[in-house]
């Protein structure tokens, strides 16, 4: 006896393929939500709009590459300003050393010129001590004039016996003593003219730390006044890039929305023709391979890598920064970043977000250097480069930055400390010749 399963299953299959081509839900299948479908009208009404603000665009992008001239400047401006602050602190050094050398050659001569005058006074004393001795022998003897004043031979002959009488180192007294003051009147020469030089370079040290100390504090004046308006052209830059990235946008708005439409549609379509057929086969069979479809979650698309990247947008850069999982606090790097306080704050720098984007559930696990995830994928000419290719710029041949480009000359970074992650028009100085691909 037959049964009613050929019946059933026919049946069943029927009404799977009707209910697959009217578009109801067929179990397994997931269908995404509609896109909006702008009508005729709203296209018109859109292109008119969009019209308009595309004539923005030109002047917007001028904007952009005047804040990035202006913000060079003022960099420039204080770089120059700390270079004049070490050169007067150099040059302050300088004249510190020489004051004090001068210093310590006026104390020797100071020192000499005292031992002098110690040896003048003993001298002195032992003349004292000569003369003295000659008024208790009863001579009026006192010097060597006693000898010259003589006025007849017999006077002569009796001051001669005298002199002969007095020791001859009491005669050398008389010219060690006349010799000490000649030293020691040059020495006090010496003395004063080292101290005056010593002066003299003490004040020309004195005026160089004015100086320095006025370089500085200009320096760290300007610098002040310097970051703070960087920061405001930074975050007016920002804006800018935001507004032309939306510019640029609603160009492609509305038309963007029916496009997407429509591959919507078509591959609505597609799947509920495959489910169709899935579900007469599964229907067919004897056995129970129902649950044998499933859906590949291994692999990601260019757009979920964008979208990963575009929602970190204004997060801000954190050298060394990042993961799969999102923003990391930085680390030190005895520079710029601890300057800027990376290592306490989370963020991403330009290989962490793209660590991030990539992230293993896309697919891809790299490495936290930019350099070696210029080679961690497919090289492709610059000119051919796509949206999801990862651009690199060098120096000197070395690799130093990485971004993401996401089409139209447009692409996501994070650039350097004191920003955070944006867009920005893709920069052609010293950016590598291959873009990397890797989906």
């Amino acid at each position: 006896m037959h049964n009613g399963r050929p019946v059933a299953r026919m049946l069943l299959v029927a009404l799977l393929a009707v209910l697959a081509l009217a578009g109801s839900p067929v179990v397994g299948v997931a269908v995404p939500p509609a896109p909006p479908n702008p009508s005729d009208e709203e296209l018109d009404t859109g292109r008119d709009e969009v019209d308009a603000r595309a004539g923005n665009v030109g002047s917007l992008a001028n904007q952009v590459a005047e804040a990035d001239a202006q913000l060079q400047a003022v960099q420039a401006e204080v770089a120059l300003a700390r270079e004049e602050t070490n050169r007067a602190l150099m040059e302050l050094s300088f004249a510190q050393d020489e004051a004090a050398a001068a210093q310590a050659a006026a104390a020797a001569a100071r020192a000499e010129a005292d031992a002098a005058g110690a040896r003048i006074r003993d001298t002195q004393q032992h003349v004292d001590e000569f003369a003295a001795g000659s008024y208790r022998q009863g001579s009026t003897v006192g010097g060597v004039t006693a000898f010259l004043g003589s006025e007849n031979p017999e006077d002569l002959l009796a001051r001669a016996e005298l002199l002969e009488a007095v020791s001859g180192s009491q005669l050398d007294a008389l010219e060690n003593m006349q010799r000490a003051r000649t030293v020691k009147a040059n020495k006090d020469s010496a003395a004063r003219a080292a101290l005056d030089d010593a002066q003299a370079k003490q004040q020309f040290a004195e005026q160089a730390k004015v100086a320095a100390d006025t370089a500085y504090q200009t320096a760290i004046d300007a610098e002040s006044a310097q970051a703070e308006r960087t920061t405001q052209l930074e975050a007016r830059k920002g804006d800018l890039e935001r507004q032309l990235y939306e510019a640029q946008q609603d160009v492609r708005g509305l038309e963007g929305q029916r496009q997407r439409y429509e591959e919507w549609q078509a591959q609505r379509e597609r799947e509920q023709a495959a489910a169709a057929v899935a579900a007469a086969e599964a229907a067919a069979a004897s056995s129970s391979d129902s649950d044998a479809g499933s859906s590949d979650s291994g692999s990601g698309s260019v757009g979920d890598v964008i979208d990963r990247a575009m929602s970190q947008l204004g997060v801000r850069y954190s050298w060394g920064g990042g993961d799969s999982d999102g923003p990391t606090l930085g680390i030190r790097d005895g520079g710029v970043a601890d300057s800027y306080g990376d290592y306490r704050n989370s963020g991403f720098d330009c290989s962490g977000l793209m660590i991030y984007a990539f992230a293993p559930e896309i697919g891809y696990s790299l490495p936290h250097y930019s350099g070696s995830q210029y080679d961690s994928g497919v090289k492709v000419p610059l000119s051919q480069k796509q949206p999801g290719d990862m651009l690199f710029w060098a120096t000197g041949g070395r690799i130093h930055h990485v971004a993401l480009y996401i089409g139209d000359g447009q692409m996501i970074e994070a650039p350097q400390s004191g920003s955070q992650v944006r867009i920005a028009p893709v920069r052609t100085s010293g950016i590598m010749p291959y873009a990397t691909r890797l989906l």
